[in-house]
């Protein structure tokens, strides 16, 4: 850990030098290796502007250095100047013609693009050249996946681990085609062959950890984890997952101590940190969760998990003003996450806002009409206000997405006996007992009188009767 501190007290001092210089327009010399650092520490954080701006500096003093050239390449792409970006590599591949390095950027924009046949023909090209091939194949079942081709990305993925048995990314995207294409469970022998070969190989164990949590068989995912971990106690990968298997088995106590021994291994990172929170906020612990969703967000302020699971701690402690604050931060980020707007429509509504918690549920439906508890509570918004028809209304589009939850039937049963439609409230409650019969207590919540209470259990008795 010391030596982790030492390090990024180190970056933190070579970036104030290399700000201070571009500040100032004093003279400082930067070597090539200097300047890759720099752009790195810029790229990682999302700050491509500033990348772009240390690149072209950096080219301006190594002008024929193909690392520089491909690297801009890479920043532009992440501003999404894709045209300029293959143009720069064109100039590259005629200064260097055997470079791995160009067709494998070349490859990547052009997959961005949704090329994927021209971005595969780059990556072939990548491996007449390349000493590390493990890369490439992993980008080749990158592409193949984005055409639809599970059984070429399968392919890829394998040749990837075959080259690097540690390959976390191709690991994890061939456990998803395998599942995808329904091979999952019949690739066990797969994987177990690695195993046979090294028995005390921490990689291979936590590669059948990673299969068995796909197949939701977290007992044996946690006894291939810990295999793992005593022949590598500092392998972080393997704590992590555990920490995300007792996740799932809900034995929350102990995923704290694995994300915390992750961290301890690796450092913090904002996904192990909102991991934390999360595991707190599970304890019913919601300042300690929100104590380390807040820590996530300062180490990226662009990590809209972070910002969210803050708000879902603050939520639990029913401030709602807060949490709202922070809902509104987790969306601005990632403005398509339905879960995001439906979130903010319950903050505003618990605060008062009803027609901007009417406006975000909007949102949500448009997002994800399949979400049920998103017509649920909209509809429940003009319900209490005694607009009935609109609740109704509203219940009605659920229905299309959702036409056999009884959940539906049930709600729409308690809004037309408010209205006074009691035929087809009666009709709406008879679908809903044989959907879930069991499910009719949700039903005495919408009526607090003891005669209505009784009517209904009469009607409810009768069906029972009938049909048992």
């Amino acid at each position: 850990m010391a030596k982790e501190y030492r390090k990024r007290e180190e970056e933190n001092e070579l970036i104030k030098r290399f700000e201070d210089h571009l500040r100032k327009k004093k003279a400082e010399f930067f070597d090539i290796d200097t300047y890759e650092q720099i752009i790195d520490h810029y790229i990682i954080r999302g700050k491509h502007n500033k990348a772009l701006q240390a690149v072209n500096q950096a080219i301006s003093q190594y002008p024929f250095s193909i690392e520089l050239i491909t690297a801009k390449a890479q920043i532009l792409s992440n501003l999404e100047e894709y045209a300029e970006a293959l143009n720069l590599l064109d100039t590259a591949h005629t200064l260097q013609p055997n470079d791995p390095e160009i067709f494998l950027t070349k490859g990547s924009i052009l997959s961005l693009q949704g090329n994927h046949a021209a971005a595969i023909e780059n990556y072939e090209q990548a491996l007449l050249y390349a000493e590390e091939r493990d890369e490439i194949f992993y980008n080749i079942g990158l592409a193949r996946q984005g055409m639809e081709d599970y059984a070429g990305a399968i392919e890829a993925y394998k040749k990837a681990i075959e080259e690097n048995i540690n390959h976390d990314g191709a690991l994890y995207e061939l456990a998803y085609c395998l599942d995808i294409s329904g091979q999952l469970k019949s690739s066990i022998d797969y994987y177990q062959k690695f195993i046979d070969e090294d028995p005390y190989s921490a990689a291979a164990w936590y590669n059948m950890g990673i299969v068995y949590n796909k197949l939701e068989r977290f007992d044996e995912a946690l006894h291939a984890y810990d295999y793992a971990i005593t022949i590598d106690d500092t392998f972080a990968s393997a704590y992590f997952n555990m920490g995300n298997t007792y996740m799932n088995l809900q034995q929350y106590t102990k995923a704290l101590d694995s994300f915390k021994k992750t961290i301890e291994i690796e450092g913090p990172s904002p996904e192990v940190y909102c991991c934390v929170g999360a595991a707190y906020e599970s304890l019913e612990q919601y300042e300690l969760g929100l104590k380390y969703f807040q820590k996530a967000a300062k180490l990226d302020t662009l990590y809209d998990e972070a910002w969210y699971g803050a708000g879902a701690c603050l939520e639990k402690m029913e401030k709602w003003h807060q949490a709202l604050h922070f809902y509104n931060k987790a969306l601005k980020l990632h403005v398509e996450n339905s879960e995001y707007w439906k979130s903010v429509a319950h903050a505003e509504f618990k605060i008062g806002n009803t027609v901007s918690s009417i406006d975000a549920y909007e949102e949500a439906s448009k997002l994800d009409p399949s979400d049920k508890e998103i017509w649920l509570n909209w509809s429940f918004i003009y319900f209490e206000q005694g607009n009935y028809d609109k609740a109704i209304e509203v219940l009605l589009q659920g229905f299309e997405e959702t036409p056999d939850d009884a959940e539906f039937f049930y709600r729409m049963t308690a809004y037309l006996i408010e209205s006074g439609r009691f035929k087809e409230a009666f009709n709406y409650l008879e679908n809903a007992l044989i959907l879930d019969f069991d499910a009719h207590a949700t039903l005495f919540d919408f009526f607090p009188k003891l005669e209505t209470q009784k009517a209904l259990y009469k009607i409810i008795e009768q069906f029972r009767k009938e049909n048992s």
